[in-house]
């Protein structure tokens, strides 16, 4: 029960993390907090967390956001179904080279999702919509080492 609830934890602070207002300029390239979250969860606990998990995490994210429902909740799947295909390639790489396999799986994520804004009618203007993607996968081996201390100093199994 412990376990669930750290991994709870991680997934609550992705979602606030995701909302913390940024300066205007800065905005269009937040990071996507909650799929790196969900990315790790998959890739260091495949047994537990996966794609219900991802699932419910967009659900939120969709409600958090006032977006179209489901929205989220089909790109959080996609990475974590992703992760899910390469996790035990993933894990053997150095970090430098996990951010080198994290730019596409969230630039695929970012693609759809863009995909879906198209469809809703909320379409961007230019790509500057991959740029959370670029940003992430350069963040990713502090979001990495962050979330194995937490794994590691709770002992998550």
């Amino acid at each position: 029960m412990r376990n669930s609830v750290i991994v709870g934890l991680t997934f609550l602070a992705a979602l606030i993390l995701s909302v913390v207002p940024m300066p205007s300029p800065f905005d269009a390239g937040r990071p996507m907090w909650l799929a790196m979250v969900v990315a790790y969860w998959v890739m260091a606990l495949p047994h537990r967390v996966g794609l219900l998990t991802a699932w419910v995490a967009g659900l939120a994210t969709d409600v958090l956001f006032g977006e179209l429902f489901g929205q989220n909740a089909l790109v959080l799947v996609l990475v974590a179904w992703l992760i899910l295909l390469l996790y035990q390639r993933i894990r053997r790489f150095p970090l430098w080279q996990q951010s080198l396999v994290m730019l596409p799986v969230l630039g695929i994520a970012q693609m759809v999702a863009l995909w879906l804004n198209s469809l809703a009618g909320n379409r961007p203007p230019t790509l500057l919509y991959l740029l959370p993607a670029v940003i992430s996968a350069v963040l990713w081996p502090w979001v990495f080492s962050v979330l194995r201390g937490v794994r590691r100093r709770f002992h998550v199994l």
